[in-house]
C-alpha cells in the first residue's frame, strides 16, 4: 500500500501545468464536440438537404447522437490502451483524432455538391469524434487526479470540469463573432465553416502542450514495478469485485449526473429555440452568459467536496434538480415568450386519431419513417410548440386536429410517392400554420416581451445545478477504481451516463412531448432518471474522498 501524500499548501509550479494543460486539451476538445450541437439548424440545411425544415432538424439532432452513441466503445478502446501503455500517450492520440475530424467538417462538401455521401460521412466523422471523446475525458480526469495531493484532489479535478461548459462558451463565443463579421446570410452559406477551421489552431497549441507533459506518477510507479495490467478490459468487467462498481457508477452517479448536466446546458438552449422559439442569437448570448457567471461554481463545488466528500453535493444536485425542473421551465415560458404561455391556456388543441396508428416518436437512429396521420399530426404540433389532447378515433379513421372550432383534416403518407408526400406535407403545414396563427400561436418570441435578466437568473440556476452534480463526479470516479484499471473502468460508466442518458435527452424528450401533447412532458426523461440516480447512489455508493488512488489492485 503507498503512502497518501497529503498537503496543506498550494500548487507548485508543475501541479498547475498539468491542470493547465489538460484543462486546455480537454476544452478545445469539447469545443470541437459542441460546435456540431450549437450548428444544428444550419448543418441540417447544408447536408441533409431536400428534406423539409423540422425533418432535416431532427436528422440533425441523430446525427448529433451518433457522437455521443459510440462514446462509450472509445471509452473501452481507449481506456485499455491508457491501462496498458500510459495517460499521456493516449489521450494525445484522442485530441489528434478529434481535431482533425472537427477541420474536416468544415471542409467537406455539401449535399448539393456531392450528394449522399455528404451526409455519410458527416456521420463518419461524427462517429471518429465521439471515439476520440470517449478516451479524452478519462484520461485527463485520471491525469490530473493521479498528480493531485491527497487531500485535494476534488478542487484539481474540477478544473477538467470546467472544461466542457468552457468548451461550450467558447464555441458559442466563435460562433457568434463569425455571424456578427460575416452576416447572417453568409454565414448560413459558408461562414458557418470558419469555427470548425479555425479548430486546426486549437489542435496545434493542444498537440504543442501535450507533448511536454511528463506520464503521470501513479502509471509511472505502477509501471516501474510491472504491475500494469495485461488485460484490462477482462479485469475490469470480467471480474465481479470490479464489475459491480462500474454498474453503481452508472445507476448510482453518473446517469443522474448526465441528465441533470444536459438539462441545464442543451436542453436549455434546445428548449429557447426550439421551443420557445427565441432567435438563435439572442438565446445563445443568454446561454452564454449563465456559462460565464456559473462556471466558477465547478470549482466551488469540488474543492468542498475535499473537505465534506463527494457524495452528499452529487445526490443533492440531483435531487434538487428533480424536484424545480417544472417550475423552472414554466419560468422560463413566462418570461421569454408570454405570447405563448398564454395561448398555452386559452387555445386547446385536440387531435382525434386511432390509437393504433399513433407511435412513440423515439427514432434514435434515424432510419424509421413515421407516416401515419396521427404521427405526422402530432410531429407537426410538438415542433410548433403547440399542446395538445389526444382523442381515440374510429379504427382506421385518418386523423383530425380541431383548434377552436375549425377542424383541419390530416393525411396518411404510407405508399405515396415523394412528390406526392412532398405536396401533401406542405398544404398541410400551411392550414394547420394559419390556423395555429389565429389562435395566438407566436411563430417567433416577440423580442421586445423577453425578460432577458429574469431568464438568465433562471439558466445561471440550472448551471449551478450542473456544477453540483459534475464538478466533484472526476474526482469521486478516480477514486472508485484501482490505478491497474482506473482509465478503463472509470471511463465506460461516465461515458455511457453521458454519452446516451445524457446525449440521447433531446430526442427522447421530443418523443414524450410528442407523445403527450405537452411542452414540459419532455422533462420527465431527466427527473426520473436524476431520482432514481439520487435513491440508488444515497443506499448503495459509498464515499470516496479519502481513498488511497496510489494502490494498484
Amino acid at each position: 500500500m503507498a503512502t497518501i501524500q497529503t498537503t496543506s499548501e498550494g500548487m507548485t509550479a508543475e501541479e498547475r501545468k498539468v491542470i493547465f494543460a489538460s484543462s486546455l486539451g480537454t476544452v478545445f476538445e469539447w469545443y470541437d464536440f459542441y460546435l456540431y450541437g450549437s450548428l444544428a439548424a444550419i448543418i441540417a440545411k447544408q447536408f441533409f438537404a431536400g428534406t423539409d425544415p423540422n425533418t432535416a432538424f431532427i436528422f440533425a439532432l441523430l446525427a448529433f447522437a451518433a457522437g455521443f452513441i459510440v462514446r462509450p466503445f472509445g471509452a473501452v478502446v481507449f481506456g485499455r490502451l491508457g491501462d496498458m501503455i500510459g495517460r499521456k500517450y493516449t489521450f494525445l492520440v484522442t485530441i489528434l483524432i478529434m481535431g482533425a475530424s472537427t477541420f474536416c467538417v468544415g471542409i467537406l462538401p455539401n449535399y448539393a455538391t456531392i450528394g449522399i455521401a455528404a451526409p455519410v460521412i458527416l456521420i463518419s466523422l461524427r462517429i471518429l469524434q465521439g471515439l476520440a471523446l470517449g478516451g479524452e475525458y478519462g484520461g485527463a480526469a485520471t491525469y490530473v487526479a493521479e498528480h493531485a495531493p491527497h487531500g485535494k484532489r476534488g478542487a484539481f479535478t474540477s478544473w477538467i470540469q470546467t472544461t466542457a461548459t468552457l468548451g461550450l462558451f467558447l464555441s458559442l463565443m466563435v460562433i457568434l463573432g463569425t455571424r456578427t463579421i460575416v452576416g447572417e446570410e453568409a454565414f448560413a452559406s459558408w461562414g458557418w465553416r470558419v469555427p470548425f477551421l479555425v479548430s486546426v489552431f486549437l489542435l496545434g497549441i493542444s498537440v504543442w502542450i501535450r507533448l511536454s507533459m511528463n506520464e503521470s506518477p501513479a502509471f509511472a510507479k505502477m509501471k516501474a514495478e510491472g504491475k500494469t495490467s495485461k488485460a484490462p478490459l477482462t479485469e475490469s468487467f470480467g471480474k465481479w469485485k470490479n464489475l459491480k462498481i462500474v454498474i453503481l457508477a452508472l445507476i448510482g452517479l453518473t446517469a443522474g449526473q448526465a441528465v441533470v448536466w444536459y438539462t441545464g446546458q442543451f436542453y436549455a438552449l434546445f428548449f429557447l429555440q426550439q421551443t420557445l422559439k427565441v432567435d438563435g442569437v439572442t438565446a445563445n448570448y443568454l446561454i452564454a452568459g449563465s456559462l460565464l457567471i456559473g462556471t466558477p461554481f465547478f470549482i466551488i463545488f469540488g474543492s468542498l467536496s475535499d473537505k465534506i466528500g463527494r457524495k452528499p453535493i452529487i445526490m443533492a444536485g440531483c435531487l434538487i434538480a428533480a424536484i424545480t425542473y417544472f417550475p423552472i421551465f414554466n419560468a422560463l415560458t413566462h418570461y421569454a415568450n408570454p405570447a405563448l404561455e398564454k395561448a398555452l391556456t386559452s387555445a386547446p388543441v385536440v387531435v382525434t386519431a386511432d390509437p393504433a396508428s399513433c407511435q412513440f416518436l423515439f427514432n434514435p437512429t434515424g432510419t424509421k419513417k413515421f407516416t401515419s396521420s396521427c404521427d405526422i399530426s402530432r410531429t407537426v404540433l410538438a415542433s410548433s410548440s403547440v399542446n395538445y389532447s389526444t382523442v381515440e378515433g374510429a379504427p382506421g379513421s385518418i386523423a383530425t386536429i380541431k383548434i377552436g372550432e375549425k377542424v383541419i383534416q390530416g393525411y396518411d403518407a404510407t405508399g405515396l410517392s415523394k412528390e406526392d408526400a412532398a405536396a401533401k406535407d406542405k398544404a398541410f403545414k400551411k392550414e394547420l400554420g394559419d390556423e395555429i396563427k389565429a389562435a395566438g400561436y407566436p411563430a417567433k418570441a416577440n423580442p421586445e416581451q423577453i425578460n432577458h435578466f429574469m431568464v438568465l437568473v433562471l439558466l445561471v440556476i440550472l448551471v449551478i445545478y450542473v456544477t453540483m452534480v459534475y464538478g466533484p463526479i472526476a474526482a469521486m470516479l478516480v477514486e472508485m477504481f484501482p490505478t491497474r484499471i482506473r482509465y478503463t473502468s472509470m471511463s465506460l460508466p461516465y461515458h455511457i451516463g453521458n454519452g446516451w442518458f445524457g446525449g440521447l435527452l433531446p430526442t427522447t424528450a421530443f418523443a414524450l412531448v410528442a407523445l403527450k401533447g405537452d411542452i414540459y412532458y419532455g422533462l420527465w426523461y431527466p427527473i426520473v432518471i436524476a431520482s432514481a440516480t439520487f435513491v440508488i447512489g444515497m443506499l448503495f455508493v459509498k464515499e470516496t474522498k479519502d481513498n488511497d488512488i496510489y494502490a494498484a489492485d
